[in-house]
């Protein structure tokens, strides 16, 4: 699959919104938040805190992205919100490029350290292995943190 890592644009707020929702991973709620990110960093007031890599087809349309920030108070800590592949899609190497890019820019931003957190529910294992498999390390385990069943998982990626 060939896959074109770009900035975000307005046109791909209706297919990421798709790719979110394929998943199947996240709920009402996740989803709604995921869009909000999406719709400030297409703001024409661009705010700081969300920066984003885009992965396209062959078509130039979007299949996945990446959304992260630095995190206030810190000396370059970067926060990964959201990373997202569509489901036909995954399987390729797209989160991983993601992953990749988004550490590059991190790197250009003089940051030196990537912080991830994912809920512990089932509907995440996938998510939570891929992290896994691409070298994130766990650093915390917050148990019920989000629901009573549902721990919060903290990992750390180094660009």
């Amino acid at each position: 699959m060939q896959v074109n890592l770009r900035e975000l644009r307005a046109a791909d707020r209706a297919p990421l919104e798709r790719a979110i929702r394929s998943t199947g991973a996240f709920n009402e709620e996740e989803v709604a938040v995921a869009l909000e990110l999406i719709d400030a960093g297409l703001g024409a007031q661009r705010v700081d805190p969300y920066l984003f890599v885009v992965a396209a087809d062959e078509r130039d349309e979007a299949i996945g992205y990446s959304c992260f920030g630095r995190t206030a108070l810190t000396d370059g800590v970067y926060d990964l919100y959201w990373i997202v592949v569509r489901d036909d899609a995954q399987r390729f190497g797209v989160g991983r490029k993601l992953l990749q890019a988004t550490a590059a820019r991190v790197r250009e931003l003089a940051g030196r350290m990537i912080i991830i957190e994912t809920a512990g529910k089932p509907e995440y294992a996938k998510q939570r292995a891929f992290y896994e498999r691409v070298g994130c390390k766990l650093l915390a385990r917050y148990p019920d943190f989000y629901r009573v069943g549902d721990d919060k998982l903290v990992y750390v990626f180094y660009p």
